[in-house]
């Protein structure tokens, strides 16, 4: 895994020993010597990481965290604040400014390259996202709500409102910190804040599923809360919720472990429960960001397949299945029939009653057609009035009356009229048989466009088999 890391510090020297661990890693890194320049490097682009020392002159770490996040263009780089003392207050102020985790010096190697590898792995999600053509996906749907939050963390407010997500604590049998800490976590967050065991979290469905888990690496015995975690995020109802683990103070090398394994995020006891509260915002804001990442490629995936008006699957899709039971009837000796319909006169069905009428006619038509057909039949919208259903396993009686029950069924319904009264229109046909000798879809589908042709002449309202069906 290869990143660009800007390694920020006022101290030639730190900045040498950082560039010295991280290049040994084979990572690209960029130094600054102060936060202004951090800034203006970052702005640039190409950044995948900041480890920046919490105390600079003339601009702090936090400090230009804050301004890291408040600008768009930066707001989703991970950044790791570094400073000389363990200090709590100081902790409190980084993450607080919307920094992702906080290292003391001298900085243990092997926590420093774990964390990196897991932001990286959250930097790679969100550069897929974008390869895949994510901003365009949101502009198709009016910007999702939500989906301008950043990545990381934004800086909170001294009185943040209530955060959203559900969060499962597990903790050993001897874990008096449990209700304790679940006592003062609850007034901070609006959704439940839970105590659960193994046994509850292993039947967890994805409707109860919790947004984060809190949970020991010990429980019962050494690294059972690891064992758990693995298993749990191999699951389907679980796999993506968000660990925060627990760990004995100092245990760098477990919490290196943890990171590997797919923890968000560690922590170590014992902890105060406003540094706790603020990891666990970061977490839940990363989750909701990762869940509308899917939930759009989701969409996008869908908006690629399917017609929007008619919820048929489109042009694109139905001509490649085609294609794919074209090759499947050629290589298996398979039968299938092509369907090839267009609505009569439908050019005047728009020009006398408008166009929300003719969408409400093709809608019409299409729940008809679906409604009509097997499951296994599929049914598309190819052309502003044209549809198209391909019929496996179908002989060519079986597609001829299939072909005369799809006319009539149209012929039969009636679209309500907006000023009252009902509309009615007809359907023409063209029916053709896949052939062993069909290279492709195309061949077939010439075929059914003229029976179609023919049907159209003809009269319409009727169905007309290709020569050589």
């Amino acid at each position: 895994m290869t990143g660009r890391i800007l390694i920020v510090d006022d101290v030639a020297t730190n900045r040498i020993v950082m560039k010295v661990k991280l290049s040994a890693a084979r990572y690209a890194v960029v130094p600054a010597s102060s936060g202004a320049e951090a800034l203006e490097i970052a702005a640039g682009g190409g950044i995948d990481i900041v480890i920046m020392d919490m105390m600079m002159p003339g601009m702090t770490g936090a400090e230009a965290c804050r301004r890291l996040r408040a600008d768009p263009a930066t707001a989703t780089i991970p950044v790791i604040l570094v400073t000389a003392s363990d200090d709590i207050d100081a902790r409190m102020e980084g993450l607080s400014a919307g920094a992702d985790d906080f290292l003391s010096k001298p900085v243990d190697e092997v926590a420093l390259l774990a964390r990196v590898r897991s932001l990286l792995r959250t930097r790679e999600e969100e550069r897929d996202f974008h390869a895949r053509g994510g901003e365009m996906l949101e502009m198709a749907h009016n910007a999702i709500p939500g989906m301008s939050d950043s990545v990381g963390q934004a800086a909170f407010a001294a009185h943040p409102a209530l955060a959203e997500g559900r969060i499962a604590m597990i903790g050993g049998p001897d874990a008096k910190w449990l209700p304790i800490h679940r006592d003062r976590l609850r007034p901070l967050f609006r959704e439940a804040v839970s105590i659960i065991g193994r046994d509850v979290a292993l039947a967890l469905t994805e409707a109860n599923a919790p947004d984060l888990f809190l949970i020991d690496a010990d429980l019962g015995t050494r690294n059972e809360g690891l064992r758990l975690m693995s298993e749990l995020r191999s699951r389907n109802a679980t796999r993506h919720s968000a660990f925060i683990v627990l760990l004995p103070q100092g245990d760098s090398e477990r919490a290196a472990t943890a990171l590997d394994l797919g923890a968000a995020d560690v922590s170590y006891h014992p902890f105060p429960v406003a540094e706790i509260a603020m990891r666990i915002r970061t977490q839940l804001a990363r989750k909701r960001r990762a869940d509308k990442m899917r939930d759009t490629i989701d969409s996008g995936l869908k908006m690629a397949m399917f017609d929007p008006l008619t919820g048929l699957h489109n042009r694109r899709y139905g001509l490649h299945h085609l294609d794919m039971v074209a090759t499947r009837c050629r290589a298996q000796g398979i039968r299938a029939g092509v369907l090839l319909m267009d609505i009569d006169h439908f050019k005047r069905v728009n020009d006398t009653h408008g166009h929300p009428v003719g969408d409400a006619v093709l809608a019409r038509v299409a729940q008809v057609l679906r409604d009509s057909l097997r499951a296994e039949d599929l049914v598309a919208r190819i052309g502003g009035e044209e549809f198209l259903a391909i019929l496996p396993d179908a002989d060519l009686a079986q597609v001829r009356t299939v072909a005369e029950r799809l006319r009539a069924a149209v012929e039969a319904m009636a679209v309500p009229l907006p000023g009252g009264g009902t509309l009615s229109v007809t359907l023409s046909l063209g029916a053709a048989m896949l052939r062993d000798a069909d290279d492709a879809g195309a061949e077939v589908l010439a075929r059914v466009d003229r029976a179609l042709y023919s049907a159209k002449d003809d009269g319409r309202n009727r169905v007309r088999l290709a020569e050589s069906a």
